[in-house]
């Protein structure tokens, strides 16, 4: 199941595609955070995290796993958060609902990169060989408490008045 292409074009595909999700989740996080909705940005952390998301599923290993269970869970999210922003337009409680969707969307494309970094980068890979290590765990904890917070700011930010491109 390789659509075609060879497997290392796929792979470098999805790569790209996940550090543009991330580049672009990061800046429309700070949106968010500062009350502000950047609709391109946001149009593009969407459309890249879910191609990310689908770009996965063709990868080895085959077989239902957990990176694979994670692409739909973030898939779900960025169903939710594009549907909050194009079909209801933020209104009442999708603003809230967009909010949170976006940012469990990022944080999980966040665990994989870090999970990837844990089992790529000579550096650290002797540091998590296993991935149950402390320092593994330790960062995994530390960038979901960050996540955490930065959602809970995001959401008491982005006010009412927010318009798209502003």
């Amino acid at each position: 199941m390789d659509w075609g292409l060879p497997a290392e074009t796929l792979l470098q595909i999805h790569v790209w595609l996940s550090v543009i999700g991330i580049i672009t989740g990061i800046v429309t996080l700070y949106g968010l955070l500062t009350g502000h909705l950047f609709g391109l940005m946001t149009a593009l952390f969407l459309l890249t995290t879910s191609l990310t998301s689908v770009t996965g599923f063709p990868l080895a290993p085959y077989g239902i796993d957990p990176p694979r269970i994670l692409g739909v869970v973030s898939l779900v999210f960025l169903a939710v958060a594009t549907t909050a922003i194009y079909v209801f337009h933020l209104a009442g409680h999708w603003r809230r609902v967009f909010v949170a969707s976006v940012v469990a969307s990022l944080y999980l494309n966040v665990f994989v990169a870090i999970v990837q970094a844990f089992q790529k980068l000579t550096f650290l890979k002797p540091l998590a060989p296993t991935q149950s290590e402390p320092p593994f765990l330790i960062v995994q904890l530390l960038a979901l408490a960050v996540f955490v917070a930065f959602g809970v700011v995001a959401l008491m930010r982005f006010g009412p008045a927010v318009e798209a491109g502003t």
